[in-house]
């Protein structure tokens, strides 16, 4: 048996936020990295939340989060699109592993979005299984442009949200959790240059959390 997990997506996502406000003033605690921990949760894994976020080198979740070994049950693409692979995955964190919260992690400076930006100001769009990348983010500049919001935080931003709804939308298991209060899906967007991660969007988390604007 591990350790007792996280068991409400508040305390879930408290804990998580926790984790980056060390990492942002330079004290992490690095949790969970030992030889101890290593053995503990060999049998049995029990993260306490599903991260899905984008694949850049600079997005590494349990370094900018403050976890360890068993914390986080990471899935990473490129501009966090999501395929059915992807679904599959955030299904299992959530329906066998029993997370409590699923965070769409997005960042500043993403290469899928500025890619997805020149392609629809009529750039050439890149070749191979990249252009299915900048696909499926192209929709969330264009929703965005349209709300006239056009500069760079704001369609960030609309991606991220848009990546909530569309796991929402697609996954039954996911809402049904949602809905019943067992599983809260949040964004967030983190900051390069500060190490912060900021909320945009929330679903199923007490309105007494507020989404930045």
């Amino acid at each position: 048996m591990t350790e007792t997990q996280t068991s409400t997506p508040r305390e879930a996502f408290e804990q998580l936020m926790a984790g980056n406000q060390r990492f942002i003033e330079g004290v992490p605690e690095h949790p969970h990295q030992d030889a101890t921990r290593r053995a503990l949760i060999a049998p049995a894994q029990k993260p306490f939340a599903v991260l899905f976020g984008c694949s850049d080198s600079r997005l590494a979740a349990e370094i900018i989060f403050d976890q360890g070994l068993g914390d986080l049950f990471v899935v990473r693409t490129a501009g966090h699109v999501a395929g059915a692979e992807v679904l599959g995955s955030i299904e299992y964190g959530v329906s066998v592993l029993d997370c409590p919260l699923v965070v769409v992690l997005g960042h500043d400076s993403c290469g899928a979005i500025a890619a997805a930006c020149a392609a629809a100001d009529g750039g050439q769009v890149p070749a191979g299984f990249v252009r299915d990348v900048v696909e499926r983010v192209t929709p969330s500049v264009l929703a965005a442009r349209a709300a006239g919001r056009h500069q760079s935080e704001e369609i960030l931003a609309e991606h991220i949200e848009r990546t909530v709804d569309l796991l929402l939308e697609r996954s039954r298991i996911l809402a049904d959790r949602v809905t019943a209060g067992q599983t809260a899906v949040v964004g967030l967007s983190y900051r390069l240059t500060d190490g912060s991660a900021q909320l945009v969007a929330a679903r199923g988390i007490p309105a007494a959390v507020p989404a930045a604007s």
